[in-house]
């Protein structure tokens, strides 16, 4: 079978980083294909409807990503549902959030290492194909940990484990990004929501906290410069 984990759509108008981003989604198995611009990258879309886009928010042409997204999700059906991961070479909290609020399902500043996100597309499908309601699939395990995020249990080697609330949100967060390099930022978006204004160092609280209930079970890397990384 040609795409045993389905197709997804590259819209990037740098050659050098759709070639590197197809070779690296490719080796997992994925069917990619490429356009350069949003009028190619739609007509993908629009017939090919993959598993998920990669959108490059500065294309060339008519519209940019950012108009290509807001079409993708005013399409209606199936289609308007599709995850859209997004890439730009402007670090600009603007930008991030105008993203976001689109309805984009990710974002990732350039330049960034393909295998950080190939990682990240495993995540979001991971968490777009989890079927509602079904316990078995939304009990994670990591090591000896085993996250419930439908009973909001922990269990370190079969033993509970009490968390507060935010912290047991914060680990399955984590979780559900395994090895993927999550800023602070990030994880005060996804945990606490985008509306959220506090001391970035919150986080830090909250990692000290699950690093002194979970030990060496919590398989959490500090990186520096960055934020945190599980597995």
């Amino acid at each position: 079978m040609e795409d045993p984990a389905g197709t997804i759509v590259v819209v990037e108008d740098d050659t050098n980083i759709a070639v590197l981003v197809e070779v690296y989604l490719r080796r997992d198995g994925y069917r990619v294909l490429q356009a350069s611009a949003g009028p190619g990258g739609e007509v993908l879309i629009t017939r090919e409807r993959p598993r998920l886009v990669i959108l490059d928010i500065g294309l060339p042409g008519p519209f940019d990503g950012l108009e290509l997204c807001r079409r993708v999700r005013a399409a209606g059906g199936a289609l308007s549902r599709t995850p859209v991961l997004m890439l730009t070479a402007r670090d600009s909290e603007i930008d991030r959030i105008v993203g976001l609020e689109l309805g984009a399902d990710d974002y990732l500043t350039k330049p960034f290492s393909p295998r950080e996100l190939a990682a990240r597309v495993k995540a979001i499908l991971r968490r777009v194909d989890q079927p509602v309601g079904d316990d078995t699939r939304q009990v994670l395990t990591v090591g000896t940990l085993d996250v419930d995020l439908a009973r909001r249990e922990v269990r370190l080697a079969g033993k509970p484990v009490e968390l507060a609330t935010k912290e047991f949100s914060l680990l399955a967060y984590l979780v559900e990004n395994q090895g993927i390099a999550l800023s602070r930022r990030q994880l005060l978006d996804g945990v606490w929501g985008q509306g959220w204004f506090g001391d970035e160092r919150t986080v830090d609280v909250h990692v000290r906290q699950l690093r002194k209930k979970l030990g060496e079970a919590l398989p959490l890397t500090t990186v520096w410069g960055v934020g945190y990384r599980l597995g």
